[in-house]
């Protein structure tokens, strides 16, 4: 008999994953606290506690979310392109097309969750690891396909210039470095 508990944790877990993604863009992986999303939510604490053991879970479930999301909005869009060069072109323009439309609150949760986390050991940061790995293994991978030289620095380069423009247009708010990284990860492309 179903009394839609699972239901009700299903519910919870995604809900409260999802708005520990959005908060750690902005204020970090470091600050999401039960309390806290709990007041943004409107889920209980103890409903939280209850799908979430400890707040390395909830942590480890908001690096999940973020991919999720970042394979629904960056990386879908662009897989029923060709493989190599015009798959590149269109993870550009779909990886554009997220961070203008503002999908996460601060930008790009993997430059932001990279910087945070790029210099600790533990659970959470090597989820964060791998979610930037398996970016650049897919740059690389498309970059091998269209026939590049050195696939490993040319995905270094483009993430780069996409990292960099992140950065730049939460510093300065600066819009226009959006098509400056595109413009320049398309050379990279281009082979020039």
């Amino acid at each position: 008999m179903n009394d839609g508990r699972r239901a009700r944790g299903d519910l919870t877990r995604r809900t409260a994953a999802r708005r520990a993604a959005m908060v750690a863009t902005v204020s970090g992986l470091d600050a999401i606290t039960v309390g806290g999303l709990a007041a943004d939510t409107g889920l209980s604490k103890s409903g939280i506690l209850t799908v979430f053991p400890n707040r390395e879970a909830i942590q480890l479930a908001a690096v999940a979310e973020a991919r999720r999301i970042y394979v629904e909005t960056v990386i879908r869009p662009a897989w029923g392109l060709p493989a190599g060069r015009e798959r590149l072109r269109g993870l550009l323009d779909s990886w554009v097309d997220y961070v203008r439309a503002e999908t996460f609150p601060g930008g790009c949760f993997l430059t932001t969750s990279s910087v945070e986390f790029g210099h600790r050991d533990g659970a959470v940061a090597d989820a964060v690891r791998a979610l930037k790995r398996e970016w650049l293994d897919l740059l690389e991978g498309e970059l091998r396909t269209a026939g590049a030289d050195d696939p490993e620095e040319d995905a270094f380069r483009i993430d780069a210039f996409l990292t960099a423009a992140v950065t730049r247009l939460q510093l300065l708010g600066d819009d226009s470095c959006l098509d400056r990284a595109r413009r320049l990860a398309e050379g990279v492309i281009s082979g020039h």
